[in-house]
């Protein structure tokens, strides 16, 4: 069974009407308003509703909501109905009446209501109670996609496929509460189409603005649709790795794909990386959800080879809160007040400002989420003037609220914040880790309490990539965070001397180098961080010795390259002047250290000498045809002088060029057959874009590019394996009735 006294009048009215809709087959009018006149829908027809009986005329639907559970439908539930229904019939407006309810419907009550409407004139009367509406709640997939809410309602066990509730139970369990309180948005209804259409979408918004909403919503629709296996994940990396060929219904969720809450270099270049493999995984039906915050996306966004996954630009969602209707916004903070935390006398003297807060230009839906609960209004007055200071000051509040708790639960927090958001469960603390809750006067038993009782409200304790974790409950909770911390210089001294390198430096910038939400790290505390980067020589990231070693450099010089400013790479080189011979002559594909050589040079802090040899080692690359991205990077191109980069065009142009059919026929030599065709000749054919650009007016340029392409596509559909034939999954059109639910 479902708890439909939860949903609400407005939504109540709602599920009737999609049910009529979509698993009864009439085409309803609906009057959902005050001034129904005893109608909530209609429609004139012939219909068999319970396949017993043959009906015809005209039909009134009137939906009867209770909130109280196990209520019985008596007939003086609608007694205010019956001078309705005289009326109704009086205009031959109601031959038959159909009454859905999620009150429980007796057979001697039923007989006594269906007198009551008999004598009012009407022909035909229809039950459909409770009991019914949940039957075809659970018979009904498109129905559930159609109304999310209901699987926040029910028990998933019992809702979803036993295969995929397994598979996805971890992940969906964790998102039921908040599903029992989600609103079906116009934004909803363009990502399940963009989903449909390319197989994959990309959620972009403002932080809070409900992304993380639709991609759950979709999760629970493909584990109930297709019975698809729900993946959330957290790397690039992870999701080519989880893929399995063999199975097609995998739906991979990727939240804040380049970053948590700041712009995050290396996630960029992991998914360059592996687009060519996701364009595979996308032909064999795979599913996948991406969400960003906006304005780390639109720095992600000049990095990302979107020639090699055109579907970064065509199946973009934008997520505007400004787009939601006014209508949205007050069903979205009326969910999250009646299915919160708070006490029904608080819900009574808010109630009357809600309109004033869902009308501020400043709502978003997390603000519903934070009104629904009382870690985050104790001591606010609820009067027009605070609430709309609640809403327009959120990130100044939330930094009071989170500086208000007691110092357990603010140890765990900062532990949390220390993790990058991904505190792993059970606790396992580092000896630096240890010492930093001591100095802020707790442990790790204080701490695993505070969690405890933080859960749901300003933590969560999840599952992501097969691991548990604790994490905040939204990331804007983290922004308030790193808020305190940049206030708090003692705090900050803590939090640096108790992080591990390899999430720190994902974290903060040494100095202001523009960094969104960075924690900057000020002078004083440059010799701390020059001492916890000596400290980091191996990542976790790789299992391998080799890798682990190369991921800790690789990580050091990526952070070195965006995150510091040129009096901190002063001090690193003084400390690490071996740095300079590792830029000059950089390895095939080491983005981080061309990055570094940029800066360097950018900040004057590269010696000539070394400069040249870059430039050499460089230019030997793209005249060899191993790596053309010298001639297509403007972070490369700064390190040559002019005559230098000429000079290097005229070599490509005339040494390369003649020997394009050499470099072809080797990139087809080194193909394994594990590798699929595309994804190995993937590189090849962007080099040739590089070069089309730039020699594109020759005409006899053309015509070698023009045919060498010509050739790599065909190669590619010479050994391109067949695929089988299968129907393609989609969710459907998402239309719903006038309201959001």
């Amino acid at each position: 069974m479902y708890d439909l006294h939860h949903l609400g009048w407005n939504s109540f009215q709602q599920l009737c009407l999609t049910i009529t809709r979509e698993v009864l087959g009439q085409t309803v009018e609906s009057f959902l308003d005050s001034n129904d006149g005893g109608r909530d829908g209609a429609f004139v027809g012939w219909w068999n509703p319970t396949g017993h009986e043959d009906l015809s005329g005209r039909f009134v639907i009137q939906c009867k909501f209770t909130s109280r559970i196990n209520h019985v439908l008596r007939p003086s539930d609608l007694s205010d109905e019956l001078k309705k229904v005289r009326r109704l019939v009086e205009q031959s407006l109601c031959d038959s009446y159909v009454l859905m309810t999620n009150a429980g419907v007796s057979g001697s009550r039923a007989e006594d209501i269906e007198t009551l409407l008999r004598r009012a004139g009407v022909k035909q009367v229809v039950f459909l109670g409770s009991t019914w509406i949940s039957q075809q709640i659970r018979e009904n997939k498109r129905l559930r996609m159609l109304v999310p809410r209901v699987y926040g309602l029910g028990d998933l066990s019992q809702i979803l496929d036993e295969r995929a509730y397994a598979q996805a139970r971890a992940i969906l369990e964790s998102l039921r509460e908040d599903l029992a309180k989600v609103v079906v948005t116009d934004s909803y209804r363009k990502a399940a189409a963009a989903l449909d259409r390319h197989g994959f979408v990309l959620l972009i918004g403002e932080p809070a603005a409900g992304k993380t909403t639709i991609a759950s919503m979709l999760a629970m629709a493909a584990a109930d649709q297709w019975s698809a296996s729900v993946l959330k994940l957290n790397d690039p990396g992870k999701v080519v790795e989880r893929w399995n060929p063999d199975e097609p219904s995998q739906f991979f969720w990727v939240d804040d794909a380049f970053g948590v809450a700041q712009y995050e270099a290396f996630l960029v270049q992991g998914w360059n990386h592996v687009l060519p493999q996701i364009k595979t995984m996308l032909r064999k039906d795979a599913k996948i959800v991406m969400t960003s915050r906006d304005y780390i996306y639109n720095r992600a966004r000049n990095k990302l080879k979107e020639g090699a996954f055109p579907l970064l630009e065509e199946s973009q969602v934008v997520i505007d809160v400004h787009d939601l209707s006014g209508d949205e916004k007050k069903q979205i903070l009326y969910n999250h007040l009646k299915l919160g935390k708070q006490s029904r006398t608080f819900r009574s003297r808010v109630k009357p400002h809600l309109e004033s807060v869902a009308a501020h230009t400043r709502f978003i839906p997390e603000i519903a989420r934070r009104l629904g609960d009382p870690v985050f209004t104790e001591g606010l007055d609820l009067d027009a003037y605070h609430l709309g200071q609640f809403v327009e000051k959120r990130e100044r509040l939330l930094q009071e609220i989170l500086q208000g708790l007691d110092g357990h639960s603010k140890a765990a927090l900062a532990l949390i914040y220390m993790r990058n958001d991904r505190l792993e469960s059970p606790i396992d603390l580092q000896k630096s880790e240890e010492k930093a809750l001591e100095r802020l006067g707790s442990n790790l038993g204080g701490c695993v309490t505070a969690l405890e009782a933080l859960n749901g409200s300003l933590v969560l304790h999840s599952h992501a990539g097969g691991d548990s974790i604790w994490q905040f409950k939204h990331p804007t909770i983290g922004d308030a965070y790193a808020a305190i911390l940049a206030q708090s210089p003692e705090l900050l001294g803590i939090f640096v001397q108790g992080s591990a390198p390899e999430e720190l430096i994902e974290q903060v910038t040494c100095g202001n180098v523009g960094i969104e939400k960075a924690v900057i790290i000020p002078k004083a505390l440059f010799p701390l961080m020059l001492v916890k980067l000596g400290e980091f020589s191996t990542s976790k990231k790789y299992k391998s010795a080799w890798l682990s070693t190369w991921g800790a450099k690789s990580a050091i010089q990526r952070f070195l390259a965006r995150r510091c400013s040129k009096e901190f790479l002063s001090l690193y080189l003084e400390d690490n002047p071996e740095l300079l011979a590792k830029v000059s002559e950089p390895g095939l594909s080491a983005f981080s250290v061309v990055s570094l050589a940029a800066r360097l040079h950018e900040f004057g802090l590269l010696p000539e000498e070394n400069r040249k040899r870059f430039v050499v080692t460089i230019s030997g690359y793209a005249v060899r045809g191993d790596d053309l991205y010298a001639l297509d990077d403007l972070d490369i191109q700064s390190l040559f002088e002019d005559h230098e980069f000429e000079e290097l065009l005229q070599n490509v142009r005339t040494q390369l060029l003649p020997r394009l059919d050499d470099v072809r026929i080797e990139a087809q030599h080194n193909h394994q057959s594990s590798e699929p065709p595309d994804e190995h000749m993937q590189p090849l054919l962007e080099s040739f874009e590089i070069l089309e650009r730039l020699f594109g007016d020759d005409e006899h340029a053309a015509k070698i590019i023009e045919r060498e392409t010509r050739l790599v596509n065909e190669w590619i559909a010479e050994n391109e394996p067949e695929e089988p034939d299968k129907n393609p999954r989609i969710l459907g059109n998402v239309e719903t009735p006038d309201k959001p639910l």
